[in-house]
């Protein structure tokens, strides 16, 4: 159903988390795993795909984009209404009274070819008044909670609301994106094996 994904939430599974402070890597992979594996065919951490980036880009199973921002503090949140992805521009700027001027924008209330747009953060930074600072109504609400035993938690405070025009990807851009996941995992082998041999893997040629 279109709305499925407004009904998922984290709190009956958790994840361990060594870090004790909080990084985009640690909500990413909260979030991934809790969240958003069990609906969707992949998730690609820092993709910029749709046009705009997205801290995790996932593609459901019925092949529709999800853009996930991820933030660490309120100042991040409130900063991100001056992003691009959340404008449109039209026209060229004119020359009025011997100045140029750009058209005003229009505010999106979804990014370029995103259905859902979710925004998530650890709890203890999240005031309800901060909704005023999101770039969209639209947009839904993850909140993540480290528990005393170590483990991170994370659970839909606000269901988004989707972009029907937003219409599924063809198999084709399934694929461009699983090659982009796919170059992305093996950048991440390369990078464990330097932290822990301190030096470079030999590539094999193909």
């Amino acid at each position: 159903p279109a709305d499925s994904m407004n009904h998922m939430s984290g709190d009956s599974c958790a994840w361990e988390a060594d870090e004790p402070a909080w990084n985009e890597r640690v909500i990413a992979a909260v979030i991934s795993r809790q969240i958003f594996q069990s609906k969707c065919l992949l998730l690609v951490d820092n993709c910029s795909w749709a046009g705009s980036e997205a801290d995790v880009l996932a593609v459901t199973k019925d092949l529709r984009l999800i853009d996930v921002e991820i933030k660490i503090s309120r100042a991040d949140l409130k900063a991100d209404a001056g992003k691009e992805k959340w404008w449109h521009r039209q026209g060229f700027a004119k020359c009025v009274d011997g100045k140029w001027v750009r058209p005003e924008p229009t505010a999106k209330p979804w990014p370029h070819r995103i259905w859902k747009h979710y925004y998530a953060m650890p709890r203890e930074i999240w005031k309800p008044d901060l909704l005023d600072c999101l770039p969209s109504p639209m947009s839904g609400v993850i909140l993540l909670r480290r528990h005393r035993d170590g483990f991170v938690g994370a659970s839909v405070e606000r269901r988004c609301r989707p972009c029907r025009d937003a219409k599924p990807i063809s198999a084709v851009d399934v694929l461009d994106i699983a090659r982009l996941a796919n170059l992305r995992m093996w950048n991440a082998y390369e990078a464990l094996a330097r932290l822990t041999t301190g030096s470079t893997p030999q590539r094999q040629a193909r």
